[in-house]
């Protein structure tokens, strides 16, 4: 497995209920700010395999990105059961529920959780 997807894989694991990332908060803080097309895609092939809590990544906006109605109404639905205020449309408030570290305690989570310096 590639750093970069290890990386990714922790981060997300790493989310506490009632908070969210964004694809691209989520890419930076694994190297790779540009990369969030790739966060998106370690989401969808790896979710169910690592038991990521997938409805916690939301794009930039604070919106819920999925085009797919069932899906998309289970990610609401879970963060609404996490305590966050999603609207219909699937929006939230983005700065009152993202997870933020700063990038020392992102260093120390992610060498002990990949298992490797970082």
């Amino acid at each position: 497995m590639q750093i970069f997807t290890r990386k990714v894989i922790c981060i997300i694991q790493h989310i506490p209920a009632g908070s969210v990332m964004s694809y691209g908060q989520v890419a930076a803080i694994a190297g790779s700010p540009r990369a969030a097309r790739q966060v998106v895609r370690i989401l969808h092939t790896m979710s169910e395999r690592y038991r990521l809590p997938w409805h916690r990544v939301v794009n930039r906006e604070g919106k819920v990105m999925l085009s797919d109605m069932l899906s998309r109404q289970l990610q609401i639905t879970a963060l609404r059961e996490e305590g966050v205020a999603v609207d219909e449309e699937g929006t939230l408030e983005l700065q009152r529920y993202m997870y933020q570290l700063d990038s020392l305690k992102w260093c120390e989570i992610l060498s002990e959780l990949c298992g490797e310096e970082i």
